[in-house]
């Protein structure tokens, strides 16, 4: 099994208040998942922290195809708890899985996931949603629709439509999963100045001080504007997985 570490913090709420964290990492025996649940503007029962946190619960055997093994999940859980297709709480889905020849990674919305080998550094980002950002009035009416951008929610059909890649086991290196409110510090913030300059700070200091290298910078802009954002601070989730030479 390659070496894995974690790092995970809460932020703030849109209040601008302390609650409990809408990122999920799940370690399983031969992937990692990681899951960003969608913070919503009005308090509700079931959230995104409610749905990531059920979503984890069902993907807990991922020994197929990804994208089916996820269809799967998003559709037991919706006939588990009555959701409804459009509206329903949602979240990102990143997924990591190895077998001893392979390496696959599925991504679903804004949690990329980095992956190092030996020829270079690739980015597997689902960017659909920053693409709209900007050019539609209200982005949850593109949410898994044809031209819009498509996440985890009560449509199994999502699945489908992930942004997926794979390697050859023995290529790959490392790999670095991270939520939007990790990413941030590489798309958006720029501090440092790309993904091997993060995979170095974890291999000098553990993925933690990545989280502490935004969130102090994010003090440092409390009235979000250099970096305009909807809370001072989002939840953070990153994931480090690193192979062994050879295996």
């Amino acid at each position: 099994m390659p070496e894995i570490t974690t790092a995970e913090r809460a932020g703030l709420g849109r209040d601008g208040l302390p609650r409990p964290t809408e990122d999920r990492v799940v370690v399983l025996p031969n992937a990692v998942v990681l899951l960003d649940g969608a913070t919503s503007p009005t308090p509700r029962e079931r959230d995104g922290g409610w749905h990531s946190r059920h979503l984890a619960e069902e993907l807990t055997s991922l020994d197929g195809d990804l994208a089916d093994d996820l269809a799967r999940a998003i559709a037991r859980l919706a006939a588990r708890h009555g959701l409804t297709p459009g509206d329903s709480p949602s979240s990102t889905v990143a997924i990591t899985r190895w077998t001893d020849t392979a390496v696959d990674v599925l991504v679903l919305a804004d949690s990329p996931v980095v992956v190092f080998t030996h020829d270079g550094v690739e980015v597997v980002a689902d960017n659909r949603l920053r693409d709209l950002r900007g050019r539609v009035d209200r982005i949850t009416d593109w949410r898994n629709r044809e031209h819009g951008w498509w996440v985890a929610e009560a449509e199994p059909a999502a699945a489908h439509r992930a942004v997926r890649a794979s390697w050859p086991r023995h290529r790959v290196q490392a790999v670095l999963m991270a939520t939007d409110g990790v990413s941030c510090g590489v798309d958006d913030y720029g501090l440092f100045a790309d993904w091997q300059t993060v995979l170095d700070i974890t291999s000098e200091k553990g993925p933690e001080a990545v989280l502490d290298a935004i969130r102090a910078a994010e003090e440092g802009d409390g009235d979000r504007a250099k970096w305009p954002r909807p809370k001072v601070h989002d939840d953070q989730a990153l994931a480090v997985i690193r192979f062994a030479a050879g295996k």
